[in-house]
């Protein structure tokens, strides 16, 4: 009996942690870009609203997803993961992959988007005093909440993300039941591939490469409350990554919705403008206040999953250096970049995340492919030949878009197919794959004989 007892109270745990780590998830990758990209695309996509958001679902829920159980089944951090392809080659992506997304792009953004978008318009002021006392305020939340990262899952999936559902489903609600709907013509690209630009969309929301950042958050944390090891953690990981995927995809569909409904959807240019127009619109006053604490929700969970990952992964590369200090380091540029503003660093940043946005594809799905059929190991080239394509094909790619040798590249880029719709990578790096399937499987015929 008492066995018995104990049993139901560790599957009643381990279903808590489970949805806790689920909540958790959802919120370290719900930041302010999730939140106004699908309203501007509603706006745009117009009546091929429906495919727009199927393709935006697939780039902005199913790669992250996908990315999440790579992480688990590799068992390891994206450097590990990478380095099939050469150990420079992991450490130098690896390092690109966690900056980018971190200290220097996307971290100093959830400060800056927070202040510009939440918080000026209530306070009357953009001046940098009112940028630095707000930055300061924001990242020293973000720092305490990551003091102690077995604490992240109580802090994120049980008191922020709660909050930030239960916000976001109040102004979907009222939008929907109080606005019109609209019957407005598609624009732009939505008109004649409207799941292609989608796709985009959802590919720019950069939670694929984030999710092999906040993979080994969950991987540890899961394994550190009870999860277990192997195969169980893989399935749980597994688990939580589904059900925080299927959290995004309702509210994305919410918020795209938003952006189909209200008046005059395409005379917005940017989605944080056109919530903040419909929360006024449907509460008033009080809609402001809402808008501006689901702005700083979303950025403040996302802050705190880019801290406590970036410093986990610089404290396993230079283990001599620890948690904490990383963590001191990170916040502190954070908070210097988001105070001084953004412009040379996104200038910067996007065309770094551009380039590294196929290889991670790449190595999610070359992993995915060759796991179930026990080939991690054998599989080399076929991993390394796709890896360095897409690496030199995104290279080449984003050397000519910001003017360097622009002719000789985009004579050579445009011979393949989607190149136009920025994914002309793919054709090339199938084809080095199938190369690499090749001079694996000749090695091992050789090595059988």
């Amino acid at each position: 009996m008492t066995q018995t007892v104990n049993d139901d109270s560790t599957e009643r745990s381990g279903i808590a942690v489970l949805i806790a780590t689920s909540l958790t998830l959802f919120s370290m990758f719900f930041g302010a870009g999730n939140l106004i990209f699908p309203p501007i695309m509603g706006a745009s996509a117009g009546t091929n609203l429906t495919p727009a958001m199927i393709g935006f679902l697939i780039g902005g829920v199913a790669l992250p997803v996908i990315s999440i159980i790579t992480i688990a089944l590799s068992g390891t951090d994206i450097r590990d993961l990478v380095s099939r392809a050469g150990k420079p080659f992991g450490l130098v992506f690896s390092v690109m992959v966690y900056l980018s997304i971190g200290a220097f792009y996307a971290l100093p953004r959830t400060g800056a988007v927070s202040f510009s978008t939440a918080v000026a318009p209530i306070i009357g002021t953009k001046s940098l005093t009112a940028s630095i006392i707000f930055s300061f305020i924001f990242f020293a939340i973000a720092f305490y909440l990551c003091w102690n990262p077995g604490h992240i899952i109580d802090a994120l999936g049980k008191v922020l993300t709660p909050i930030l559902l239960g916000l976001l489903v109040l102004l979907v609600f009222l939008c929907l039941a109080s606005l019109p709907a609209s019957h407005d013509a598609p624009t732009g690209e939505y008109t004649a591939s409207p799941l292609a630009a989608g796709l985009l969309e959802g590919y720019m929301t950069m939670d694929s490469i984030a999710a092999l950042a906040f993979g080994i958050i969950v991987v540890t944390s899961l394994g550190h409350t009870g999860g277990g090891i192997g195969a169980k953690v893989v399935r749980r990981t597994s688990t939580a990554a589904i059900i925080a995927g299927s959290l995004l995809g309702v509210v994305y569909v919410g918020l795209g919705l938003i952006g189909h409904v209200i008046p005059n959807a395409q005379s917005y240019s940017d989605g944080a403008t056109l919530l903040a127009d419909a929360a006024q619109m449907t509460m008033g006053w009080p809609g402001q206040i809402v808008f501006g604490l689901i702005v700083l929700t979303a950025c403040m969970t996302t802050a705190v999953g880019l801290i406590a990952a970036t410093s986990e992964f610089f404290h396993r590369l230079l283990p001599q250096v620890s948690y904490r200090a990383w963590m001191i380091v990170f916040t502190i540029i954070s908070f210097a970049l988001s105070s001084a503003g953004l412009s040379s660093v996104l200038a910067i940043a996007v065309p770094i995340i551009t380039f590294l946005y196929p290889v991670a594809i790449t190595v999610v799905f070359v992993t995915i492919i060759t796991h179930p059929m026990r080939l991690a190991t054998s599989a080399l080239w076929t991993f390394r030949l796709s890896a360095w394509m897409a690496a030199a094909w995104s290279a080449a790619t984003t050397l000519a878009h910001v003017g360097v040798a622009t002719d000789a590249f985009n004579s050579v880029l445009m011979l393949s197919p989607l190149q136009a719709n920025q994914l002309g990578w793919i054709a090339p790096t199938v084809i080095a794959a199938m190369i690499g399937a090749c001079v694996d499987l000749a090695v091992m015929k050789r090595s059988a004989t």
